[in-house]
């Protein structure tokens, strides 16, 4: 299992030696024939495709619904590393809320000269109609995908903040689920902190933002553009899960600034919009006037503080790739404290000698597309050729602006089961936080990997894979209820 693995951390660590939270997944995987991970992934293939557990990527022609390889070999945290990652997630979404609704408002991060002016008002996703909007409790983003690396034993870093509509957390639950079943004897031997609370801890959150108009007990619904989009089976998965209604956009309608959805016993006032459409999509009367997928005077009634948005309009430019390089000092701006987690170091090519740097450094940076996602667009330049360089370098000296460098982080691994056997590969994780009347973080995340050796893509649109994540818990009994609000994993913090 060495090989390229001794130039990375290896959360597993020495085969001889390992760290200890592997120690008993170690003897585990020594112990265990080969064809049995193989006959284990194939079974989860057959369960997921049999459950509907489907992905899409548009217009490659491929099969349209997709099955997202799973490894059967789990990633371990321990719970000091968890307690660790929950303090800097925390503190970089009470930021990033704190930023949404500034720049909505008195802009006093803007007037301090701290975040560029032009980095949000020339940005497309900074939405001019949320000016003066207030919502409910200032969350802006109730949930949130914070992308991470880890490089070393105590070294992580952010890649991105994802604080639109943010996806995966459904393969987090069901990654969970398949683990279960798959290998009850190894769940068994293990600490486990639970994750399938997730749901119920994402309906708490959205209830806990109704507005001001709301009467009695919230109602929630989820809105989704329908059957066709790649993450439906999450829309579907999620409404289920929390027991509310999955509407498209035909299915409601507005009345008087209200929003209600059609029901067999007529219509019902809708609270919170669990919303996972892009903004320009959200209200032809407001936006794009073509969309199908929206409802007419949906942000009226928004504005009106008849119904909340989750998550709100116009929280696309805090996970801007040029606004992530200010987030250290949006942190430092507006709660006082030196930042938890790092940032990667990057380089705005929009700066005519930063551009000259990363044009002269391109095989050995990662370039990306400043409003890119899923992989696509993206340079990886060591592993790159030198003609694609070359080519890459065209691209940016037409549109500098458009482009952020980063140097080549050097990605942990952890053990896989790939073709050849049990094999490092190189990982990123993505919690979930969820904000509202309080700050809640399921033990847990979605763990990516890359299934190509020496790959640093994990992206399951460029052939990765997932992985369930373990946070153990600490090594005392475990909290009955009534001091489960102290228990190690218990990430509640009131705002």
């Amino acid at each position: 299992m060495r090989g390229e693995a001794e130039r990375f951390f290896d959360e597993l660590g020495a085969v001889e030696n390992p760290r200890a939270a592997y120690r008993l997944l170690a003897e585990w995987l020594a112990n265990t024939p080969p064809e049995i991970f193989e006959k284990r992934r194939q079974n989860a293939e057959i369960l997921f495709r049999r459950i509907g557990i489907t992905f899409a990527v548009y217009g490659d022609g491929g099969d349209p619904e997709r099955i997202i390889p799973f490894d059967v070999i789990p990633r371990l945290l321990d719970a000091e590393e968890w307690r660790f990652l929950v303090r800097g997630l925390e503190q970089r979404v009470n930021a990033l809320n704190a930023f949404l609704h500034d720049v909505y408002h008195e802009r006093e991060i803007l007037r301090a000269g701290v975040v560029p002016e032009q980095l949000v008002f020339q940005n497309a996703s900074f939405a001019p109609e949320m000016c003066g909007v207030s919502v409910p409790r200032n969350v802006y983003t109730q949930i949130a995908g914070i992308d991470m690396v880890r490089t070393g034993e105590k070294e992580f870093f952010v890649l991105e903040d994802n604080v639109r509509t943010p996806s995966g957390v459904s393969y987090m639950l069901e990654n969970r689920e398949m683990m279960m079943r798959l290998f009850p004897d190894l769940f068994a031997q293990h600490r486990i902190a639970p994750v399938e609370q997730y749901p119920e801890a994402l309906l708490e959150t959205l209830q806990s933002v109704a507005g001001p108009y709301c009467d009695g007990e919230p109602v929630v619904a989820v809105l989704t553009p329908g059957h066709f989009n790649s993450a439906y089976f999450e829309h579907s998965f999620l409404a289920d899960q929390m027991g509310v209604e999955l509407v498209e956009g035909s299915d409601l309608f507005v009345r008087d600034n209200f929003v209600f959805m059609r029901t067999t016993q007529g219509p019902q006032k809708v609270d919170i919009l669990y919303r996972r459409i892009d903004d320009g999509f959200l209200d032809p009367l407001c936006f794009r006037p073509d969309s199908a997928l929206g409802v007419p005077g949906l942000m009226n009634a928004y504005r009106a503080g008849t119904i909340n948005l989750a998550n709100a309009v116009g929280t696309g430019i805090a996970d801007d790739k040029e606004i992530y390089m200010y987030v250290p000092k949006m942190i430092s701006f507006y709660l006082g404290e030196e930042p938890i987690l790092k940032n990667v170091a990057t380089y705005a090519c929009g700066d005519p000698d930063t551009c000259a740097y990363v044009l002269e450094n391109l095989s050995e940076l990662v370039v990306k597309e400043v409003h890119g996602s899923g992989g696509y667009g993206m340079l990886v330049g060591p592993a790159s050729t030198r003609e694609e360089c070359a080519d890459y370098a065209e691209r940016i000296k037409a549109n500098p602006g458009g482009f952020i460098a980063q140097p080549t982080l050097s990605l942990s691994t952890c053990p896989t089961f790939v073709g050849s056997g049990v094999a490092p590969r190189h990982v990123d994780f993505r919690p979930f936080v969820l904000s509202g009347d309080r700050v809640r973080i399921v033990p847990g995340g979605l763990t990516r990997v890359a299934l190509k050796e020496g790959s640093l893509v994990v992206n399951s649109s460029q052939g990765g894979g997932t992985k369930d994540t373990w946070v153990l818990e600490a090594s005392e009994a475990p909290a009955g209820p009534a001091d489960a609000a102290s228990s190690p994993v218990d990430t509640s913090m009131e705002q």
